[in-house]
């Protein structure tokens, strides 16, 4: 049986003001594709200022709309390889 490794980078890039993070994450897929998504967190003024914690948050939203992207491709590259409408991917 022949194995293959293939891997991903994922980059995730970060721009933050006193009460906003804005995270940005880009994959560059092996055929050339690259998927991009967004991710936001905003502090309460009465919260204490951890930008660690919006990284985290704006970061997490980034990956998980990122993931559901990648979700989305598969599920439309099974639909156009079988010429039919599969069961969406969660």
């Amino acid at each position: 049986m022949m194995r293959t490794v293939v891997g991903w980078h994922v980059d995730l890039e970060f721009e933050e003001d006193s009460h906003r993070t804005r995270a940005a994450a880009l994959v560059r897929l092996p055929d050339g594709v690259e998927v991009r998504a967004h991710g936001y967190a905003s502090r309460h003024p009465s919260d204490k200022e951890q930008p660690r914690v919006g990284e985290e948050i704006a970061g997490a939203r980034a990956l998980n709309e990122l993931a559901m992207k990648m979700l989305t491709k598969a599920h439309d590259e099974i639909d156009e390889a079988s010429g039919r409408t599969s069961h969406p991917l969660t």
